[in-house]
């Protein structure tokens, strides 16, 4: 009676991740490598970082905040999409996907997670874009599934669908109450350039002056810190 064969070793989707969060990175790599079909093969906490990693390791699969220090996570996953167009890129974030799956699709993210999901849903998000599907909540992808079948934009409350990405991330960053000059550093672009997108901005939102865009900047970010109504 012959012998039955050793059964050929898992091929391990290779996980890499981009968090600014050291507790989050540490929680989601023991979840990965708990996986029998996944492994964490790096971790990075700032974007220079991971683009210098991209370089000599690449992953199969790159989990992508939107929030990081050197720059918006938006922004990375244009550029990293159109250097490593085949790398799946999956969004986790703590961001609403309500005014970020959308953009995060565009710029060529195949999922959104929320980072309060449990991690069964992680394990589904991770299933399902490895297999070249794409991630959303049930609630978002009806929501871009209705748009796309309308010929219309996602939309979002006062307009700000409107805005560009990069007048997105200003916006945001107003109603943090930054003014033009830190938004101007924190962006590696010149105060110039950024009085140019706040009167876009205005201009796109219909708002009379700056001051009512940098009030309803403030209110608005205040009201997602109290999480939707």
């Amino acid at each position: 009676m012959s012998a039955t064969p050793p059964k050929a070793p898992v091929q391990r989707k290779r996980v890499a991740l981009l968090d600014d969060h050291t507790m989050m990175r540490g929680g989601m790599k023991v979840f990965i490598d708990s996986l029998p079909d996944f492994e964490c093969c790096w971790e990075a906490g700032d974007c220079k970082t991971a683009l210098e990693k991209l370089e000599t390791d690449m992953p199969d699969i790159m989990l992508v905040d939107i929030t990081l220090p050197d720059r918006n996570g938006l922004e990375l996953i244009k550029d990293v999409h159109s250097l490593y167009p085949n790398l799946i890129m999956l969004v986790i974030s703590m961001h609403d996907e309500a005014y970020y799956a959308h953009r995060a699709l565009k710029a060529g993210a195949k999922g959104y997670m929320m980072k309060n999901m449990g991690y069964d849903m992680y394990e589904a998000a991770l299933r399902k874009v490895a297999g070249g599907g794409r991630w959303l909540s049930d609630a978002i992808s009806e929501q871009i599934f209705q748009a796309y079948t309308t010929g219309s934009k996602p939309r979002m409350e006062g307009g700000l669908d409107e805005l560009s990405d990069r007048e997105f991330e200003i916006f945001q960053m107003m109603g943090d109450g930054r003014g033009t000059h830190e938004i101007a550093a924190t962006l590696r672009i010149s105060p110039k350039t950024v009085d140019v997108h706040r009167m876009n901005i205005r201009q796109k939102l219909k708002l009379e002056d700056g001051a009512a865009v940098t009030r309803f900047a403030i209110r608005w970010v205040e009201s997602r810190k109290l999480g939707p109504s």
